[in-house]
């Protein structure tokens, strides 16, 4: 394909999909994440890296060959690959004596790392070694946050929006109460991040709405926060940005009760009640008022008296 004055144009109808697919929408297509591992990494790593990918899937693309980087000292390497797959969340997975069994979750924005947080795994729990059923592949999951860190701690708040991102899966309309079976759960105590996976069983209750038991099915994580990569806040809120065609404009006029009742308010010149035509009867008719011909008297509506 030429390029000139760094404008790209296909010589095929295939180039011309890829690249259409590749242009800014303006609802973007469901967020992709890559995960990879580094030049070492441990069983634990990589049997993490497996399990969160089998949380992401179908949305997830998994590199099975090591790739020599350090993502807090050179992301080039991870910005080009995320330019490559097209991918805007990664993970990264290293482990050595100085930092060992060390995961890397970050975001990228227009190509470029946005957010990095580094987590270290105390105590792993694999889905295999849970012998329970699992959810089906795609299942978009409940996200649960517990813990004061998260709202307080300007780290773990971005820490929180970082998980949301990866783990939210696509955008639904609509929402099945029998689809609701998986929840993450996300507790901040003491510094450790403690990460929990469950399936929701509805169970007979003895009336329309069920009752819910929880079952773990992992995987389970047990986290230490070691270091993190903040984007300034204005590159942050600059990624927030969006099109004016997808901003909802206020109603004005409209309002609700406390029962949901809407109310509107229609505005309206000065009336002239003087002017207005009214129900023309003798009773009423003013004093001094002009005599009223045989003509008018014949138009005016006759009332009927009833006797009682």
């Amino acid at each position: 394909m030429p390029k000139h004055n760094d404008i790209i144009k296909p010589k095929t109808k295939r180039a011309k999909r890829f690249l259409d697919s590749r242009a800014p929408k303006l609802i973007e297509d469901v967020k992709t994440a890559m995960i990879m591992k580094g030049g070492n990494s441990s069983l634990t790593v990589t049997q993490a890296l497996k399990d969160i990918y089998s949380l992401k899937k179908p949305n997830a693309v998994l590199y099975k060959k090591k790739n020599i980087t350090r993502p807090f000292e050179d992301s080039t390497s991870l910005e080009f690959f995320s330019k490559k797959s097209d991918c805007s969340l990664f993970l990264f997975g290293s482990h050595n004596k100085k930092r060992p069994h060390n995961l890397v979750f970050g975001r990228l924005f227009d190509f470029h790392v946005l957010d990095m947080v580094e987590l270290g795994i105390e105590k792993y729990v694999s889905l295999s070694e849970l012998k329970n059923s699992k959810c089906p592949e795609g299942t978009k999951p409940m996200l649960v946050f517990a813990g004061e860190a998260f709202d307080l701690d300007n780290e773990h708040r971005r820490l929180k929006s970082l998980f949301i991102d990866f783990f939210r899966g696509p955008t639904v309309s609509a929402v099945r109460l029998a689809g609701l079976e998986h929840v993450l759960h996300f507790t901040a105590v003491e510094g450790k991040i403690y990460i929990r996976s469950y399936r929701c069983l509805l169970k007979k209750s003895g009336c329309r709405t069920p009752r819910i038991e929880l079952e773990e099915i992992g995987p389970s994580f047990d986290l230490v926060l070691r270091r993190s990569h903040l984007a300034s806040d204005d590159l942050y809120k600059l990624s927030h940005r969006r099109p004016k065609a997808l901003k909802i404009r206020k109603k004005k006029n409209i309002s609700r009760d406390a029962f949901g009742t809407k109310f509107g308010r229609v505005h309206m010149q000065k009336q002239d009640l003087s002017k207005l035509q009214t129900r023309k009867m003798k009773g009423l008719r003013k004093r001094g008022a002009a005599p009223v011909t045989a003509e008018q008297d014949a138009q005016e509506p006759k009332v009927a008296k009833v006797e009682s």
